[in-house]
C-alpha cells in the first residue's frame, strides 16, 4: 500500500472512531447531566527524503460540549441541578471527581452519595452528611444545606481552571487535572435535575455524514487495492 493508502486508511480510523462517539452520544440522550461529546481531529506530518511529505490525520481528541442542558423538575429533596457554570464534586476510589449529574440520595451514614455510592463533598472536600430522621431537607442557591431552616453544611460548586483539559473518565464524571476554583455565579436548584446536552437532531445527521464519508473512504481504498493488483500483475507478466 503507498502513502495515498496509508492516508486513507487513518482516515477511516479516525471516521470510526467518531461514528462511536456519536453512537454513544445518542445512547446517553436521556442520561442525567450527560455532556456530549465530539472529535478533534489531528495531522501528523513527516518530511520524506527526496519526495512529497507525508500526512496523516488522527481523530482521537475528545472535545466536551460545555453547553447547559434543559433543568427537569422532579421536586426530588435530593434532586440538584447547577444553572450556569459549575460542577458538584464527587469522592472516587480514584481521587475527586467532577460532574453535573445531581440526583443524589443519602446513605445508610446519613452521607449524600451518588447513584454509585460515591459521598458528595463540601467546600472543604469533606463528605456531606443530611439528618435521617425527617427534618426537613433545603438547599440554597449556593449549595447551602440547611434542616429545619438551620444551616449544617454547603455542597461544594466549582469550575475547572481549564476546562477544555478535563478528561471524561464515565458519562458523567470528569477529571480536571488543571484544578477547580469556586464558581461564584452558579446557581444549585433543588428539585431539579440536568437532562442531557445532547441535541439528537444534529446527531442523526452526523452520524449519516460520517457513514457517508466512510462509505467514501472505503470506495477508495477498494479502488486502491484494485488498481496495485493489476500494477503488480502486469510487473510479473512483462
Amino acid at each position: 500500500m503507498d502513502s495515498t493508502g496509508y492516508i486513507t486508511l487513518s482516515r477511516q480510523s479516525g471516521l470510526q472512531r467518531e461514528m462511536q462517539v456519536v453512537a454513544n452520544n445518542i445512547a446517553n440522550m436521556a442520561t442525567t447531566g450527560f455532556r456530549a461529546e465530539g472529535v478533534v481531529f489531528s495531522e501528523y506530518v513527516k518530511s520524506v527524503d527526496q519526495g512529497p511529505s507525508l500526512s496523516m490525520g488522527q481523530g482521537n481528541i475528545g472535545k466536551t460540549s460545555l453547553e447547559q442542558g434543559g433543568l427537569t423538575q422532579t421536586r426530588g429533596t435530593f434532586d440538584f441541578a447547577i444553572e450556569g457554570d459549575g460542577y458538584f464534586v464527587v469522592q472516587t476510589p480514584l481521587g475527586d471527581r467532577l460532574t453535573r449529574a445531581g440526583a443524589f440520595t443519602p446513605s445508610a451514614e446519613g452521607q449524600l452519595v451518588t447513584p454509585d455510592g460515591y459521598p458528595v463533598l463540601d467546600a472543604g472536600r469533606a463528605p456531606v452528611f443530611v439528618p435521617t430522621g425527617g427534618e426537613a431537607i433545603a438547599v440554597s442557591a449556593d449549595g447551602t444545606v440547611s434542616a429545619d431552616g438551620a444551616p449544617i453544611g454547603q455542597m461544594a460548586v466549582v469550575k475547572p481552571i481549564a476546562p477544555l483539559e478535563m478528561i471524561r473518565e464515565d458519562g458523567v464524571m470528569f477529571r480536571a487535572d488543571a484544578g477547580d476554583e469556586p464558581a461564584e455565579s452558579a446557581r444549585v436548584l433543588q428539585g431539579f435535575v440536568e437532562s442531557s446536552n445532547v441535541n439528537p437532531l444534529l446527531e442523526m445527521a452526523r452520524m449519516i455524514d460520517v457513514q457517508r464519508a466512510y462509505e467514501m473512504g472505503q470506495s477508495f481504498l477498494q479502488s486502491e487495492d484494485e488498481r496495485i493488483r493489476a500494477a503488480v500483475k502486469t510487473l510479473t507478466e512483462t
